[in-house]
């Protein structure tokens, strides 16, 4: 079983950015089809299960929802592959008020 999570920190307060909504879709022939969404918890992190197949990936974080409306990048959209049906997939965001960043975590 594929699985899937994130984590999101907020680096300029140095804590877990806790309640951002974030959305996973699957690209397809027409663009990308919504998957699943849910809202880090008090830890920053959200964890999906089940059967992902093998594509094409995008995590949009609503960093506007935790940062503000005014917040500079108000969202983050991070388009990853998922090849490996027995893997796990940890793509973390860093995130600052004028900056991110991502990689493949463990």
């Amino acid at each position: 079983m594929t699985t899937l999570s994130t984590h999101v920190l907020d680096t300029a307060l140095g804590r877990p950015a806790a309640d951002v909504p974030v959305r996973l879709a699957c690209r397809d022939q027409t663009g990308f089809a919504p998957v699943a969404e849910g809202r880090t918890d008090e830890d920053g992190r959200i964890r999906w299960h089940g059967e992902h197949d093998p594509g094409t990936y995008r995590l949009t974080f609503d960093v506007a929802a935790y940062l503000g409306p005014e917040a500079f990048f108000p969202e983050v959209a991070v388009v990853f592959q998922m090849a490996d049906h027995h893997a796990h997939y940890h793509v973390p965001l860093l995130l600052s008020p004028y900056g991110y960043s991502t990689y493949r975590g463990s």
